[in-house]
């Protein structure tokens, strides 16, 4: 059983920052994510488009805010279990909780924060009869480990950066990387579009556009996968088919929790520290929602600072936390290093 101060639940940017805030009171954190990587929608969705509406940063790529808060939070060593989603919670009679996800983790916290975004993202599947026999038996929607790709064929669907990215990616990995879209257009980051371009043309990847897959064969594994081009019915042989054809956000186990729900979104108290109904349990960033909310990602760095600042009540009842400026205490990892701004030079005049 991992056991932690916080569990946050969701690692996206509001998720992330809330352990530079907890880290800055002591407190150890640990992320649970179902998305195989950090980032959230960042990460998953639009990695390289610009954010235009952060302080301090006149435009940044979402992808690079990522990597930011990833380096800002990484003297606070933060646990991370990603590619796993929070199934149960189940408070316990001295106040704690143990959450347990879909793969049967457990985790032991004092309090939890719930930093899930829109909710749990799921892919988006295609309609192809008898897909999900196939899912983990050739059919990924999510790449976790490209090593599993190692020397394998592999067919990608989809018109998305994600889709540009991971055929680019695994052109150095697997034997034969086929790339299907159902448009002559991709909708992606221009040197990405690029890039493919230049692979095809060197006889890396394989593109087949327009086209559609619409059939899966094979026994007990992905063997071939069945497209429709141009009205015709064409098989091709592969041994993965990897559909990224985005994610859909869905509440999902959240809404079993006990948690008091509103439109999809878990009610908090905006007047003091984003608490939910169930004391020790809060709700930060785009999942929650009370009068005036706004789903902007420099709120839920608000939001999770003065979570925090609770959650330090919550662990240590009793104990007084005198707030002090960074540019005066300085930032003390859980790693021994150490941030702080150049001592004065204590020097006579003559």
């Amino acid at each position: 059983m991992i056991e932690t101060d916080i569990l946050i639940i969701g690692a996206g940017p509001t998720g992330l920052f809330a352990v530079f805030e907890a880290g800055l009171l002591k407190l150890k954190c640990h992320i649970l994510d179902a998305l195989p990587q950090p980032g959230g929608q960042l990460s998953e969705l639009y990695p390289k488009k610009p954010i235009y509406d952060i302080p301090g940063f006149p435009e940044v790529l979402a992808g690079d805010l990522v990597d930011n808060l990833m380096e800002q939070i990484k003297q606070f060593e933060p646990g991370f279990t990603l590619g796993e989603r929070a199934e149960t919670i189940v408070k316990q009679e001295d106040g704690t909780f143990i959450v347990t996800s879909n793969e049967g983790t457990e985790f032991h916290a004092k309090v939890i924060a719930i930093a899930g975004g829109l909710g749990s993202f799921e892919p988006r599947k295609p309609l192809i009869d008898g897909i999900n026999f196939y899912e983990n038996k050739g059919v990924k929607y999510f790449i976790k480990d490209p090593e599993v790709f190692r020397d394998k064929r592999v067919v990608i669907a989809g018109g998305g950066d994600s889709a540009l990215d991971w055929s680019i990616f695994l052109t150095d990995v697997a034997s034969e990387v086929t790339l299907i879209h159902r448009r002559n257009e991709f909708r992606g980051a221009l040197d990405s579009v690029e890039k493919v371009q230049e692979l095809k043309d060197a006889g890396k990847i394989r593109m087949i556009t327009p086209a559609e897959v619409v059939g899966i064969n094979g026994a007990e594994h992905v063997e071939s996968i069945v497209l429709d081009e141009n009205g015709a019915n064409r098989t091709i042989e592969t041994d993965f088919f990897i559909p990224l054809f985005g994610l859909t956000p869905k509440l999902g186990p959240i809404g079993d929790w006990g948690l008091e729900i509103e439109k999809n979104a878990i009610k908090v108290n905006n007047a003091l520290d984003y608490q939910t109904n169930i004391p020790g349990i809060f709700a930060i960033g785009d999942i929650n929602t009370y009068p005036g909310k706004l789903k902007l990602i420099l709120c839920g760095f608000h939001e999770a600072t003065l979570m925090c600042q609770a959650a330090y009540q919550i662990i240590n009842p009793g104990k007084r936390y005198v707030l002090k400026y960074t540019t005066v205490s300085g930032v003390d990892g859980f790693d021994g290093t150490r941030k702080e701004a150049p001592k004065a030079v204590v020097k006579a005049i003559n």
